[in-house]
């Protein structure tokens, strides 16, 4: 009896060995990793480089529209003091529809160009996440991490220059 046990043992420490064994194949996987440094492809592309351009000349046509309201209040502002005091308080109610007009143009501009930006930002983090995808599965890249999550990683790893040229050369 002690003797079937031990076989019944034996038989099954060996099966125990042979499924450890093969699962520990499975652990002993190596896995391709590299990160990116998103904020330097996002500065280094060209498509942002133009946005920016793009985005500044609005933001400049829009400041001379305001100035154009701040120049009329402060003309108005000058006529009234020049008025007497019945004519002063009507011209004080122009002023002030005025500069209610300022700050809804400034609301609206505001709201504006913060939609256009992020329209803008989201269209380049498009470009950049699917590059870096297609770039990941064309090189066996298993693993593909930000930067700023890695605490250290060799140069080696490092996929931002790859990624900036296949950004800036896409069409």
């Amino acid at each position: 009896m002690v003797r079937k046990i031990s076989l019944v043992m034996a038989a099954f420490f060996i099966i125990a060995i042979c499924v450890a064994a093969h699962n520990t194949d499975a652990f002993a996987k190596e896995y391709k990793i590299g990160y990116v440094d998103l904020a330097k492809i996002s500065d280094d592309y060209s498509k942002t480089k133009e946005y920016e351009k793009s985005f500044e000349a609005q933001v400049k046509g829009k400041d001379a529209e305001r100035q154009k309201f701040v120049d009329e209040i402060r003309k108005m502002k000058d006529e009234q003091a020049l008025l007497s005091d019945k004519a002063k308080a009507e011209k004080q109610g122009a002023i002030d529809d005025k500069i209610k007009n300022l700050q809804e143009f400034d609301r609206r501009i505001r709201d504006e160009l913060i939609r256009q930006r992020n329209t803008m930002l989201g269209d380049i983090q498009k470009d950049i996440d699917g590059i870096i995808s297609s770039y990941a599965k064309e090189a066996g890249y298993d693993i593909v991490l930000m930067k700023q999550t890695v605490l250290y990683a060799g140069n080696e790893l490092d996929l931002t220059p790859e990624i900036t040229k296949r950004l800036n050369t896409k069409k």
